[in-house]
């Protein structure tokens, strides 16, 4: 077992007393190796679910184990060890805007670094070659020496991914990965999440308001609303994703309509929009 939940609750630090948890009673298991997709309305708890598994949040009620032991009963320097063992990709990565990407990205190898050569890293970067190869895989390679503050947001999206293919961790959590993406991009961008976490065993749970991929491209999907679990299933229907995201007012950008478009035919119609337009480590 990677990491099992039994009756957790989280309250954010911020909260004011009695106020509602953002996420309560959640009982949960991940093995080595699966890949989950989590979906639901804005506001649901995806988040701050991926937050807390990264022990950034502390659970307010409940038992949280992760590889075979509890974060929270460890010392503030053994906890921060074993997050070096998982790797958390926010929506949007908080990238120096002023770095090269090639020094950001590299950054994904911070935790097996020494200080001594972190600090030479952030004067000569020591193994662009590498940075190189994790940018490709992203279709990003000829960005490798551009300043960050330059990238558009899809391209800053991807060069922090680049930086998790550089991590040797074993939980992946990654939050709306496309969200600031083309749908070609998008499914390519999955492909390459799926792919490096079937190599390394790994775990990989990653938030979506694309319904249509998840049930695509996930074997395991995860439904919260109200920062409960609605679902967790390997077969879910149009009835559960129906349910999952009923009277979602229609003007957030969340509702069942945006959440579950045509990813086929957004493609297809890519080409009569073409014309017009053209066309985001943390722990």
């Amino acid at each position: 077992m990677l990491l099992q939940l039994q009756n957790v609750s989280v309250s954010h630090p911020a909260s004011a007393a009695g106020h509602e948890a953002a996420l309560s009673d959640l009982t949960l298991s991940v093995h080595a190796g699966e890949q989950i997709a989590l979906i639901g309305p804005s506001g649901a708890g995806k988040t701050t679910l991926l937050h807390m598994l990264a022990c950034a949040y502390k659970p307010s009620q409940g038992s949280y184990r992760l590889f075979d032991q509890q974060p929270w009963s460890l010392s503030e320097h053994a906890r921060h060890a074993l997050r070096r063992r998982l790797f958390l990709a926010p929506q949007t990565p908080p990238l120096p805007p002023r770095q090269r990407v090639v020094t950001t990205v590299l950054a994904g190898r911070l935790p097996s670094w020494s200080l001594w050569h972190a600090l030479r890293n952030l004067i000569k970067p020591m193994e662009p070659e590498i940075a190189f190869d994790a940018l490709a895989r992203f279709h990003l390679q000829h960005k490798l020496y551009e300043r960050v503050d330059r990238l558009s947001g899809g391209e800053r999206q991807r060069c922090g991914l680049a930086r998790l293919l550089l991590s040797d961790a074993n939980l992946l959590l990654v939050d709306e990965p496309l969200s600031a993406l083309d749908p070609t991009l998008a499914i390519h961008t999955l492909h390459t999440l799926q792919q490096e976490a079937r190599e390394r065993n790994a775990a990989l749970i990653c938030s979506l308001h694309q319904v249509d991929l998840a049930r695509k491209h996930f074997k395991r999907i995860i439904g919260l609303r109200d920062g409960k679990i609605v679902f967790d299933s390997e077969h879910v229907t149009d009835d559960m994703i129906a349910a999952l995201y009923a009277n979602i007012r229609s003007d957030t950008h969340t509702d069942t309509v945006a959440s579950s478009f045509s990813t086929d035919a957004f493609i297809a119609n890519a080409a009569a929009v073409a014309d017009i337009i053209h066309d985001p480590r943390c722990i």
